[in-house]
């Protein structure tokens, strides 16, 4: 290794020592020779440990499945190319290891054993500190009583040992300890597609028969090995007795056992205060025992059962069957986040599991429209009909009479200003109920100020958190590992995509150069206006009208994004498009969208920011964005989902969908572009840049002479600084709900209002106001206005 090292670095480079043993060189490569040793058998063995904690794996390895779906488990996830992916152990990866059942030993000798080299130091001191009291104790709701629990008698008594902790428990008649045995009927996890007919094709896509087959992993020569946090068999790919050692096998079939193994466990427990819950939570964190949030939904017999069931159409693919037996993987419901790419089926993955607990279910969204799929997605997968069902949005309030399953918004549960009465009675209603369930469509928002209230506002037993993109621009994703719980499955994309389960998708950053004068005014522009120079440069105008055309062509169903308005309308308008954004009518879109899925003679729509999510598509595959926000990862990998559709029909060609970000040259939007792809490109993505497009002086474009541009220029030089703002969504991640009716309608409403200083400073939303008394406002104020006195809420 350290020659590979010193043949690569070139000789000028300088070499510095990194704790005596590690030579690190001018690109931050690290040479770590002298700290571990090279096993004689390596070329057979998937992974490379460093002493740091980032894990390398080789994804050509005949046992590269076997060795990633270990890794899922213990590691998040730092870049996944196509032959090696990078992952790093955390504290909070290692906690949802031990969440899901694996032992501290077993996570140390089983990477020894897939390990090339002999396992740090370091790696095995951490491993060691973050698991050994982690998974011990349990926080579980039964029979609406709150139980900390252990299979360990001395970890309790280590427990009510610390003060803190006796003031929390409840001690009623009896004050010994609570000693229950737990049979193995009840300890087996829960099998799903066990009824269902297994040769049959998934209904989300087209044409799966043969991947599902692919995925058969007890057929043929294929060697089966055991999943380590189910029992259920996984895929290895095709194995050679002498090119794998068989003690990667051997130990990995031994340490885990079937659900027909397993005994019957002896549990010790106390009561907690339900009004202390908190408190005991955060306490066992600093002594190093976090609970792990589980529901026992099988004995729950006070909280009713909903008549709710999957149905016989609703086969899960074998990755949403994995996401959900890390879940209910010991015969209770797990509290944490499940990470699948857009168009994966994430809605079936919920559907399941409310399915599965059979208790009253909340389902929360980021808008209306988000609510309508949500309930066309329960109606479609499951038994469930409009009498279980029902909404609570600003436009659809149902009764919520004999309700078993909720669908509302972020925005309606954490609003704090005044609400009609209606309103005010169904979120009456939605707080006095015990949630069995609790699903949080992208999760990814929670950790925002007012979104993250829903969860002290709703008692919910379980959560599940979905999302697609698990980042923040911002240092709060990490909030969700106590917010809700640690990650349980995260899906590899383009695993996904290589067995056709989301689309294959080819994606190219075009190079705008900018007009001459277009490039002036944008240099000596102030920085609030610079955006619509680049956005508005003719050359760009005339990339999005060429592809457009070229993909209309081929009948390619083509979706253009722009979050800034002014370029939304003028783009649409000039080149003879509908468009949506913010103000545009529930009915006027549904309008655009049916004649988009269906009208043969409209292939192209314009959308701004709303159609970031909750816009199915299915038959888009063509995507153009001319404007975004800023470097916002999030929005890059949500604005992909919208083409990652399976496409219907044989796959002829090598990609079955377009995505092409067109960015001005020598402007910050490169910068931005840069910062936008990296989340894609951990995910194994890669952008092809475009500079010329074959055939374009032949086209007839717009803005080809000189007085089109500078008729073009004089527009945006005219246009005032609200033109060349961002359009603003009030139910967007991170930005602060305005107060007033009809903010928070099927769609989020989007408006520009202007506003006082003190709003400024945080007075929105009662986050800061100052009251007078009473006398001071009544003072000099007529008796017939008495109905107007302000009062404090």
């Amino acid at each position: 290794m350290s020659s590979v090292v010193e043949a690569s670095v070139p000789q000028a480079a300088s070499r510095i020592i990194v704790d005596d043993d590690v030579v690190e060189d001018e690109f931050g490569a690290k040479d770590y020779t002298k700290r571990v040793a090279l096993r004689e058998d390596h070329d057979a063995r998937p992974i490379w440990v460093a002493p740091d904690g980032h894990i390398f794996l080789e994804t050509f390895s005949p046992v590269y499945k076997h060795a990633h779906d270990f890794l899922i488990t213990i590691a998040e996830p730092v870049s996944r190319p196509e032959h090696v992916h990078e992952y790093k152990l955390t504290a909070y990866s290692l906690y949802a290891a031990v969440s899901v059942g694996l032992e501290t030993k077993d996570i140390i000798e089983y990477l020894r054993r897939l390990g090339k080299t002999t396992l740090p130091e370091p790696v095995v001191n951490f491993i060691t500190t973050c698991t050994l009291s982690y998974g011990k104790v349990k926080l579980v709701l039964r029979q609406n009583k709150y139980f900390v629990e252990s299979s360990f008698h001395e970890v309790i008594e280590k427990l009510l040992a610390d003060s803190v902790v006796a003031h929390c428990r409840k001690i009623g008649d009896n004050e010994d300890l609570i000693t229950t045995i737990v049979p193995k009927d009840q300890r087996k996890g829960i099998k799903f597609n066990q009824n269902l007919p297994q040769t049959q094709a998934p209904q989300q896509g087209t044409n799966q028969d043969e991947k599902d087959k692919n995925l058969d992993t007890t057929s043929g020569d294929k060697k089966p090995v055991l999943d380590p946090n189910t029992g259920a068999v996984i895929e290895v790919g095709t194995t050679d007795a002498d090119a794998v050692p068989d003690d990667i096998y051997n130990y990995y079939q031994r340490f885990e056992r079937e659900d027909d193994d397993l005994e019957d466990l002896k549990v010790i427990s106390f009561e907690v205060k339900q009004e202390e819950i908190e408190t005991i939570q955060k306490r066992c964190i600093e002594l190093d025992y976090p609970l792990l949030a589980e529901y026992s939904f099988r004995e729950d017999n006070v909280n009713p059962n909903v008549n709710i069931n999957l149905k016989p159409s609703a086969v899960l693919r074998p990755y949403q069957e994995k996401s959900l037996r890390k879940m209910f993987g010991n015969g209770r419901a797990r509290s944490g986040i499940i990470v699948l790419p857009c168009g994966a089926g994430k809605s079936l993955v919920g559907v399941t599991a409310c399915c599965t607990v059979r208790k009253r279910c909340l389902v929360l969204c980021n808008s209306g429209v988000s609510v309508e799929q949500w309930k066309t997605q329960f109606k479609l997968w499951s038994t469930a009909d409009d009498s279980i069902i029902c909404r609570f949005t600003s436009d659809a309030k149902d009764r919520p009479d004999n309700c078993g399953i909720c669908i509302t918004t972020y925005s309606m549960i954490s609003h704090t200003q005044k609400r009609s009465w209606e309103a005010d009675q169904v979120m009456k209603w939605v707080m006095d109920q015990e949630w069995g369930l609790i699903l949080l469509d992208e999760v990814h928002t929670i950790p925002a100020k007012m979104f993250r209230r829903v969860l002290t506002i709703v008692k919910a037993h379980c959560k599940l958190g979905l999302t697609a993109t698990l980042v923040r621009e911002d240092d709060k994703i990490a909030d969700l590992n106590f917010l809700i719980g640690p990650k349980m499955y995260e899906a590899n994309w383009l695993e996904l995509q290589n067995f056709g389960y989301i689309a294959k998708v080819q994606c190219s950053e075009v190079w705008c150069p900018m007009q001459a004068e277009f490039y002036r005014e944008y240099l000596t522009a102030r920085p609030s206006k610079r955006l619509l120079f680049y956005v508005m440069n003719p050359n760009k105008f005339r990339a999005c009208q060429y592809l457009i055309k070229y993909h209309e062509r081929r009948s390619d169903k083509v979706i253009v994004f722009a979050d800034n308005v002014f370029a939304l309308k003028h783009y649409a308008t000039i080149l003879g498009r509908p468009y949506i954004y913010g103000p545009t009518s529930q009915s006027e879109r549904m309008q655009i969208l049916q004649n988009f899925k269906f009208n043969p003679k409209i292939n192209t729509i314009f959308v701004s920011k709303v159609a970031d999510t909750s816009f199915d598509l299915p038959e888009a595959n063509v995507l153009i964005q001319i404007s975004s926000h800023g470097g916002s990862r999030r929005q890059e990998a949500q604005r992909l989902g919208r083409i990652l559709r399976p496409k219907k029909g044989a796959l002829a060609e090598e990609y079955n969908a377009y995505f092409y970000s067109l960015v001005s040259q020598d402007t910050i939007e490169m910068h931005f572009a840069r910062k936008r792809q990296r989340f894609l490109a951990n995910q194994g993505y890669s952008y092809k840049v475009v500079t010329t497009f074959e055939g374009i002086d032949k086209e007839e474009l717009m803005y080809n002479t000189k007085e089109e541009q500078h008729q073009l220029l004089q527009q945006v030089m005219t246009a005032n600084d609200t033109d060349a703002e961002e359009e603003k969504v009030a139910n967007e991640p991170g930005f602060g709900l305005s107060s007033g009716a009809g903010r928070t309608g099927a769609s989020g409403t989007y408006n520009r209002r202007n506003v006082t200083m003190s709003s400024i400073t945080g007075a929105d939303d009662n986050t800061y106001i100052e009251y007078k008394t009473a006398k001071q406002k009544n003072e000099g104020r007529h008796y017939l206005f008495k109905r107007f006195r302000q009062t404090k809420r």
